[in-house]
């Protein structure tokens, strides 16, 4: 008997569901998506997709057995084993973005070939298939960023594009795996091997062995099909720059709404929040949710809904012309918008503290993923915040780190944060709070060893042997973009509403009463980056939504309202 028949007799057992990642189907959901999909056989071998591939289509077993196999250099291995109901793929798929590992028939029998563009009619159809199917993914792509799946990135962690490399895949949610050449003992050898010369680096590779020297976000992005051109000038009913909180708001109420809706972001979907390990107080969510995870749902029923993200896609330049709005994205990229909402957030401000340069490379960070905990390992941190985000990243840093220090200028620490946040750090014993404390000199050569803090009510100083700082400060509105345009304020935030009742940037309120109206009619403003905004993740939600209703006043106002079937 050949090895063949013997696989065909036994098959790999199935893998058993966990945290429903591995769902499996019942007859009367398979039924379902029958009337949405294509019935294929499958041969013991049969090689469904392979890693890279794209597929376009969420392939269910309906007979037989499926393995999924990860491909590295030495040998293929099945990692899963899928049954009868189960559903192949994770979240990029749905993405358009290529396959982490392939697919490959381990006993024979059939499966259901689903185009990704049909899940929107099956979730119509129902929807709690839609959300099982959905879960499922979202679950995986965590696991699969849990384990360093997917692309390789290959670089010094005192490299500032080996930072910015990890910074997209984590803000992105990219699965992939950080190799620090500096960690890494084997890695020398191996760049020797694929030709590649130190000075190159970093490197990233992708599925079937694919290497890219030292790309850029665009690059990357490119390769794993997540930006797609605007397409040929024609002009959409509403630009959204900025998909943070906000502007995916904005995005799925517009496109629900029947417009037509482009948004473009900098460099990822989500925003800061996309970053945030825990929100517990959002509405809806009584055991709390993960700012991916919100911010991942919120990407998906955008699309669905049929609104065009580009990401990473950077606008340039705005400006009216011929009754609408130009956009620049660089290049020979260009969007045409009767509408714009601008939501680009606000980014937190650099410490302002003697010897930051030397040190912000490599050990100051403004924000606190899985790629900096990975790098910090087990030695101790210092926060620098008394808001939601310092503490979110505190207790996210507190899983790993021996010690936290969270360094708060006030003298309370619920004075800025959330009690329940709060309250969860004073009972934490791995993070001790330093109230009314401020930092004011970083020490080390080549990399941070230490910094001194000062006790502003008394003036005493303390050395804090740590060697990456974390700061999670004040402000700065992303608005540079906006110059001339609409009107600022001294710090840059963009002025709305009530704000522009003064001078020359006074609005007709009359015909525009919103108040997120900026000083030029069209362009509306929501979240972070608008003066007075909360800083809130539903409150910006909130806004973007607002913004929508505002975006179709305007549209009706000057003769291009929507007209809904």
């Amino acid at each position: 008997m050949s090895s063949d028949d013997i696989e065909a007799d036994r098959p790999p057992p199935e893998t058993p569901d966990s945290h429903e990642a591995f769902p499996c189907l019942s007859a009367d959901q398979l039924d379902v998506l029958q009337s949405w999909g294509q019935r294929r056989p499958i041969a013991v071998g049969d090689v469904l997709y392979h890693p890279g591939q794209r597929v376009g289509e969420v392939l269910v077993v309906l007979s037989g057995r499926v393995g999924i196999v990860e491909s590295d250099p030495d040998d293929d291995r099945t990692i899963q084993v899928h049954g009868q109901g189960g559903i192949l793929g994770e979240l990029g798929m749905l993405e358009g973005q290529p396959a982490i590992f392939g697919a490959r028939a381990v006993q024979a029998g059939e499966i259901l070939a689903v185009p990704v563009g049909r899940l929107s009619d099956v979730a119509l159809q129902d929807s709690v298939l839609g959300e099982t199917i959905l879960r499922a993914f979202l679950i995986r792509r965590s696991r699969l960023i849990e384990r360093g799946a997917g692309m390789r990135i290959i670089g010094s962690g005192h490299v500032p594009d080996t930072r910015r490399l990890l910074e997209f895949s984590a803000r992105n949610r990219l699965p992939h795996k950080w190799i620090d050449l500096e960690k890494d003992s084997r890695v020398d050898a191996f760049l020797r091997r694929m030709n590649v010369d130190p000075q190159e680096t970093p490197v990233v590779i992708l599925g079937r062995g694919k290497l890219l020297r030292n790309p850029s976000n665009s690059a990357v992005a490119a390769e794993l099909g997540m930006f797609a051109s605007p397409g040929p000038a024609a002009v959409c009913d509403l630009l959204v720059v900025g998909a943070g909180p906000a502007g995916l708001a904005a995005s799925v109420y517009g496109a629900s709404d029947g417009l037509s809706v482009t948004a473009v972001d900098a460099v990822a979907v989500g925003g800061q929040a996309s970053t945030t390990s825990r929100i517990e107080n959002y509405l809806g969510f009584p055991a709390g949710i993960s700012g991916a995870e919100l911010t991942e749902r919120a990407f998906v029923q955008a699309t669905r809904f049929g609104a065009q993200l580009l990401v990473p896609a950077t606008v340039t330049a705005l400006a009216f012309h011929d009754g609408y709005f130009r956009a620049d994205l660089g290049g020979d990229h260009v969007v045409h918008a009767r509408t714009v909402v601008v939501a680009s957030g606000a980014r937190y401000r650099r410490l302002d503290v003697p010897g930051l340069d030397r040190f912000e490379t490599a050990n100051v960070y403004y924000e606190a993923t899985v790629n900096e905990r990975q790098a910090c390992g087990v030695e101790p941190v210092a926060v620098i915040g008394g808001g939601n985000s310092a503490g979110q990243a505190a207790v996210f840093l507190a899983d790993t780190a021996r010690r936290v220090y969270l360094l708060v200028r006030d003298s309370d620490l619920g004075a800025k944060m959330s009690r329940y946040l709060a309250d969860q750090i004073s009972r934490d014993h791995r993070i001790t709070v330093m109230t009314h404390t401020e930092v004011r000199e970083l020490r080390g050569d080549d990399v941070l060893t230490s910094i001194v803090v000062e006790d502003n009510e008394n003036g005493s100083r303390t050395e804090l042997a740590v060697r990456t700082l974390f700061v999670f400060i004040g402000a700065q509105p992303q608005s540079a973009w906006l110059a001339g345009e609409v009107a600022l304020d001294t710090h840059g935030f963009v002025l709305t509403g009530s704000d522009l009742d003064s001078g020359e940037d006074r609005m007709d309120r009359a015909r525009h009463p919103s108040i997120l109206q900026t000083s030029q009619p069209g362009i509306f403003a929501a979240g972070d980056v608008r003066r007075g905004a909360t800083r809130r993740v539903a409150a910006a939600m909130g806004e973007g939504a607002i913004a929508v209703a505002s975006v179709n006043q305007y549209l009706a106002d000057v003769g291009h309202a929507v007209r809904h079937p």
